[in-house]
């Protein structure tokens, strides 16, 4: 068994070397993961040690898996950061072990509702260090002279194993390991003809734990202590991916939850105290607010811009220049007050005149007019040319 162990670390080591970028540290423990804290490297062992037996995935909850199965001489194994259970579940993983069933569970939160009927307590010192600087060092768990004579000891570079329980009753259990800080983190309970294993520190089941020196050896002298021949072998994937607390319909109640932890409580109190403070200072009426009166717009302009965008469209050259002649004529009755229809060179010097702008400008200007009224038709260039010089005209009068 060591030898196939051995050669599966290689063979992981040596295709880690080979990516360059920074490793996910996400403590998934799924077992289809090679990263630092998948379980591939845990579940490859394990089925190594039970070669003639398929490890079967569960992806149901313990209470409906006992119900289905049958066996009494099974392992069913758990590896995962939280262990969210019901009552129900917790009571069916007792009934469980008492068949004459194995039951490894390591987890890092482990459910009250499983740990009252153990009649232990955890120190969950893992959420306390995710939440502050941590520094990295090297760090050890050994296990107990029950099992490994002298009591081994396995380590590396990550977080402080910290997490421990900190009641074991002592009448079915004794305590298996020990994490850095001398505490027990693992024991075994004898009930009924079974057995269950629990530990609280799953790193020390992850890739990154596994497959440093021989590290591995420490979850070997772990399965020593479950049934030698099972009939089946069972792994979790189901309290892998429970990150809240699991309740039966009907008795789940979110502000139970909330005042089961003294932070959230404080601040739903205080959004409360200040929701009313709000309401309270709010109440009066107010002043409505005054609309913007919006400028009526000028439509004449609009239409005339549309009516501009026709004839460009359709390029009728004459039509707008005839409607420019038309406009400027117009321009010069109401201003000036003289006939533009004359045309002539006594109308030409009085414009002139009037208007300040020079006498040859001005006898310029009337003579494109009469060559446009004259055409048919006419180019692009002739428009422009007409354009230009009413243009001049107005911006040089007085």
């Amino acid at each position: 068994m060591n030898r196939y162990v051995i050669l599966f670390m290689v063979i992981v080591a040596t295709g880690s070397c080979k990516k360059s970028k920074l490793p996910d540290l996400r403590e998934t423990y799924s077992y289809r993961e090679t990263k630092p804290f998948g379980t591939y490297a845990a579940k490859k062992i394990i089925e190594t040690g039970f070669p003639y037996l398929v490890v079967q995935n569960v992806r149901r909850s313990f209470t409906t898996t006992n119900e289905m199965s049958s066996d009494s001489n099974a392992i069913y194994f758990c590896i995962s950061r939280n262990l969210f259970v019901t009552e129900d579940d917790a009571q069916s993983m007792l009934d469980y072990v008492y068949k004459g069933n194995s039951l490894f569970i390591s987890a890092a939160n482990i459910d009250t509702n499983l740990l009252s009927r153990l009649l232990s307590r955890q120190l969950k010192a893992d959420v306390i260090m995710d939440r502050i600087k941590m520094n990295y060092a090297t760090t050890h768990v050994n296990l107990s002279n029950e099992i490994s004579i002298p009591a081994d000891s396995f380590g590396y570079y990550y977080k402080p194993f910290a997490n421990a329980f900190t009641s074991i009753n002592a009448n079915y259990s004794y305590v298996l390991g020990y994490n850095e800080l001398k505490l027990p983190n693992s024991f075994i309970l004898f009930w009924g003809k079974g057995r269950m294993i629990v530990h609280c520190d799953p790193r020390a089941f992850s890739n990154y734990f596994l497959l440093k020196n021989n590290n591995y050896l420490y979850l070997q002298k772990m399965l020593s202590l479950v049934n030698e021949f099972p009939t089946a072998v069972y792994w979790d994937d189901y309290y892998r991916t429970q990150n809240t607390v699991n309740r039966k319909p009907g008795k789940f109640s979110a502000l139970s939850e909330i005042m089961k932890h003294p932070a959230l409580a404080n601040a739903f109190w205080i959004f409360l105290a200040m929701l009313i403070i709000y309401i309270l200072f709010n109440s009066k009426r107010r002043q409505r607010i005054i609309p913007v009166i919006r400028q009526n717009d000028n439509s004449s302009i609009a239409f005339t811009e549309t009516i501009a965008r026709l004839y460009l469209q359709h390029h009728d050259n004459k039509n707008i220049a005839d409607k420019m002649i038309t406009y400027f004529n117009e321009f010069i009755r109401k201003s000036y007050f003289l006939n533009a229809g004359a045309n002539n060179s006594d109308f030409i010097s009085a414009l002139s005149r009037k208007s300040g702008v020079s006498f040859e400008q001005t006898t310029d200007l009337f003579a494109t007019i009469n060559e446009v009224n004259n055409k048919e038709q006419l180019d692009d260039l002739q428009l422009l040319k007409l354009n230009d010089l009413i243009q001049q005209f107005y911006k040089n009068r007085n």
